[in-house]
């Protein structure tokens, strides 16, 4: 059984920084994309960042030059560095793998 889970939200003031990890079990992730969605409220789910089994990695407009995926397949887990945060990156933030496997969310909340 794969199960996913993210950690690392919490409450954090314009222009500080959070890191999300995302820990998975029961599924080979070096085989598999994995990637940061998130949701804000009254919003449609989003991608935010999201690498490739080759280390690839893509981003959203939004978040490019602030935020940074990296994987360590090692520990079966992908993080999210997230710098020079801004109000409207407060959001419930979800990992994806192989695009199947979502997490249970952790909320990230900026905030002055």
């Amino acid at each position: 059984q794969v199960q996913v889970v993210e950690s690392g939200g919490g409450l954090v003031q314009p222009g500080g920084s959070l890191r999300l990890s995302c820990a998975a079990s029961g599924i080979f992730v070096r085989d598999y994309t994995m990637g940061w969605y998130r949701q804000a409220p009254g919003k449609q789910r989003e991608l935010v960042a999201s690498i490739s089994r080759g280390y690839s990695t893509t981003y959203a407009d939004a978040v490019k030059g602030r935020f940074t995926i990296s994987r360590d397949n090692a520990k079966s887990t992908v993080y999210l560095q997230m710098n020079s945060l801004k109000p409207e990156d407060t959001a419930v933030y979800y990992c994806n793998i192989a695009d199947g496997f979502w997490g249970q969310g952790t909320q990230v909340t900026v905030s002055s």
